[in-house]
This record gives structure tokens, sequence and C-alpha cells, in this order.
């Protein structure tokens, strides 16, 4: 089974480095490329305040959080649902390092995310597909034609969704051709899906090696009697 977690983070601040903690956890379950309906998402007791503009983004403020789980009350149920699936994260070296150093706070000893799952960041195969562009989820949307209008603040599980839709728009076609079974059509519909069809090759006609034979000809008249291009068409 091909699965893989759309995961996405909102924290008190930008760096962990400094004592910030993460405050929401968002995933998106994907199989064989299509949306399976399951997600997780739980906002998280910090023990800390929220720094000014991490606060404006995500709209989240300490007293919101003071009475939500603290990471170690969830942890359990995250790594029971991400392990073993491949992570899709944009800009994943922030979410990673976070979660980290999460899971290095915690009394009983926990394998680093990557020791638990291959991870995938979709900000590498933007500046990959879009160079010298900004690759930001909010440009990327705008480019790709996703629909984040609901995005009026960060929040977790809207950003995985969206992450969810992008993805799969910048991976159409490297994927599933179709052969795979369809996971279950449960919750939410809303993700690009990639819909494979049939190549058809269109022969030229005769009358068309005519017609192209007849085109060439006054090229060569009107070029000196030179022409470039091949004097025979492949039928």
């Amino acid at each position: 089974m091909n699965r893989q977690i759309v995961l996405d983070t909102e924290t008190t601040g930008l760096s962990w480095e400094k004592g910030n903690r993460v405050v929401e956890i968002g995933c998106i379950e994907l199989v064989a490329r299509r949306p399976s309906g399951r997600s997780f998402q739980r906002y998280l007791n910090p023990d800390r305040e929220m720094e000014p503009g991490a606060s404006e983004v995500t709209g989240l403020t300490r007293e919101f959080l003071a009475d939500k789980p603290r990471f170690a009350d969830v942890v359990a149920d995250l790594l029971a649902f991400i392990d073993g699936a491949e992570l899709v994260i944009h800009n994943a070296a922030f979410d990673v390092g976070f979660l980290d150093y999460e899971l290095g706070l915690l009394e009983a000893g926990h394998a680093r995310l990557r020791e638990r799952c291959a991870v995938l960041d979709t900000l590498d195969l933007a500046r990959e597909r879009f160079p010298g562009q900004r690759n930001s989820l909010t440009a990327l949307c705008k480019r790709l034609g996703v629909d984040d209008s609901q995005r009026t603040v960060h929040g977790a599980l809207l950003d995985a969704e969206l992450l969810a839709d992008v993805y799969l728009q910048m991976t159409a076609g490297q994927g599933d051709l179709g052969f795979a079974e369809a996971a279950p059509a449960t919750g939410s519909q809303r993700f690009a899906t990639t819909t494979h069809h049939a190549r058809r090759i269109q022969r030229a006609s005769s009358d068309d090696l005519s017609a192209h034979a007849q085109r060439l000809a006054r090229i060569a008249k009107a070029a000196g009697g030179t022409c470039l291009w091949p004097q025979e068409l492949e039928s």
C-alpha cells in the first residue's frame, strides 16, 4: 500500500532552538495518491506564551490553548497515525525540527522522525519545477489554481489539505497510473486527482502529405531554392 501523510504544524515561534513549541499538528492521509478520508488534528498546550508574530499568523492565543492536551498526551496517537508512511511536508526542515525537539523533550526515548518515516519536501519539488519563483504554499496555490480562499489564518489541518492539493498537482502523472485499487471514497473529496487517458496517434493522410510538400516547395522558392525543413513527412 502506497501510504503518504501530508503534515503541517503551527508553532509559538520560528525557532525551536529558542524553546518555541508546537501548538497544532494537522495530517491528511493519502493512499495510492488518493485521499483516504482519514486525518489527524490536535491543538496543543505549549506551556509558554505565543510570540506576537506567531499569534497573528495563526490566530491562536495562550488562553485558547490553555486547556488543550500537551504533546506528551497525543504523541502515541500521532506516531500510530504516521508510522511507516512517507511524510509530505512543505519546508520539511522546519516541521521535522520542531517535532524532533518535542520528541526529545519526552522522558521515553523516541526515534527521530526521519528514522520512522521517509520525508518528501514539497519545497524542494517546487524549486525544481519553478526555479527562481516564489514557492510558498500561498504562491503555489495561486500558480496551480488551488482555492485557498478559506485560509484567512494559518491552520495546520487546512494547510495540510491545501498542500495535498498542491502536491498532487505538482506530481500529476508521476505516480499512480490508475492500476492500483482506489482508496475508499470517504471523507473530503476536495483533493486533486489525476485522470489518465489513452494517447491517440493522428497519422497524416495522403492529402496532408501533398499539401505539406507543396508548402515546402513554396518556402524553398521564396528562399532562393533552399529549405531547411525536411522534404518528406513521415506518415
